[in-house]
């Protein structure tokens, strides 16, 4: 077991004060194919957003329009580099029913589609170092999931990172290799990722629904943290004592 810290830098908040960061720390996980009843749930939460929204309403919805604002404002295209929650939502509004991929990464997306939120799983019993979200400096490495192609950020793109090793581009846009939930994944954490209108108390709750449904569905001990403006650092341990 390896105690390390989760921090996000001061950089960050001061382009956006009020974001939240919540985070669902589970060990002795059980990872493995969906079951019917997480299955019927991906279905249900892609249904619901069908419901709620098409591909001409999309970007005016405020929990997309938020983050198309924030990339635009760190200098990102929207339409070139598209929030990971957008990218999803087309996806399901296009009609496609999603693969499901395992039990914890299809606990990922229900949450996502739920509440229209980046949500993102890495998994923590592959770290040595502490993780952080924070600017790039552009010497840092990444090797996008589904590619051998070694890649450096721009400097001053937001980065998730062990060390100088970018575990996603531009805040939640595309996530790497190194990080990936696996059948083999014990120990993850899923970043749930507010900014307003999305409030603290909300994304507080998402993440105890996060929790809820890994724990009924594959076992194990999670943890709540929420970062923040004025507590930006938790520690965590990769594996349960």
């Amino acid at each position: 077991m390896s105690n390390l810290h989760y921090t996000i830098e001061p950089a960050v908040f001061d382009r956006f004060p009020d974001y939240v960061r919540g985070v669902v720390f589970a060990c002795d996980v059980q990872n493995g194919d969906s079951p019917p009843a997480l299955v019927a749930h991906l279905r249900a939460a892609e249904a619901e957003a069908r419901a709620r929204l098409t591909l001409d309403t999309l970007t005016a919805h405020p929990r997309i329009a938020a983050w198309r604002e924030a990339f635009r404002t760190l200098g990102y295209k929207p339409g070139d580099f598209r929030p990971s929650i957008e990218a999803l939502l087309r996806r399901v509004l296009r009609g496609q029913d999603l693969p499901t991929i395992s039990a914890l990464v299809d606990i990922g997306t229900v949450i996502s589609l739920r509440h229209l939120l980046p949500i993102g799983g890495h998994a923590i019993d592959v770290l040595t170092q502490d993780i952080a979200l924070r600017p790039a400096t552009g010497e840092e490495v990444f090797i996008p999931f589904g590619s051998e192609e070694l890649e450096h950020p721009l400097p001053g793109e937001f980065i998730f990172v062990e060390g100088d090793v970018v575990l996603t581009r531009r805040w939640s846009w595309r996530q790497a290799q190194h990080t990936l939930v696996t059948p083999e994944t014990r120990a993850l954490e899923f970043n749930v990722d507010g900014l307003p209108p999305v409030t603290r108390g909300e994304v507080e709750a998402i993440c105890r629904e996060v929790s809820e449904l890994v724990t009924c569905f594959c076992n194990g001990d999670t943890r709540v943290a929420l970062l923040t403006r004025d507590q930006p650092q938790v520690s965590f341990a990769t594996s349960s004592p």
